[in-house]
């Protein structure tokens, strides 16, 4: 199976944040902590405004409710402007050839979280 990624067309993003409260509903974050951003840019003294939903470190694109339920990314349900697809690296690749002004993103591989008493310094008392 080929890597999986996220793509995002960031000119038609409308900056809903549907993605993010997805996320923090699907993965029960905390209100400070974000698997996915949007970040709103303002450019050319304010006549311009883009919003940039960004992945963070916190996302592993749903590999839960990818593998056991066979559906698609929370944040990749819920955009209500359609602008996130999922899937392999290599069908992605084509999205960005015909959508200049998008960004696609697929997250390094990490270890699961380990319990507070297994880390270095900890007595686990």
């Amino acid at each position: 199976m080929s890597a999986r990624g996220l793509w995002i067309d960031v000119e038609f993003c409308t900056g809903c944040m549907a993605c993010e409260a997805a996320c923090r509903q699907e993965h029960d974050l905390g209100p400070t902590e974000y698997g996915i951003k949007v970040v709103e840019q303002v450019l050319n003294g304010g006549q311009t405004f883009n919003y940039v939903p960004i992945p963070t470190d916190l996302c592993d694109l749903c590999a839960r409710r990818v593998q056991q339920e066979g559906k698609r990314p929370a944040c990749v349900h819920h955009c209500m402007a359609m602008v996130m697809e999922y899937g392999p690296l290599d069908a992605l690749i084509e999205h960005m050839a015909r959508r200049p002004r998008s960004v696609m993103w697929s997250p390094k591989p990490r270890p699961p979280r380990r319990p507070y008493e297994d880390l270095p310094g900890t007595t686990g008392e």
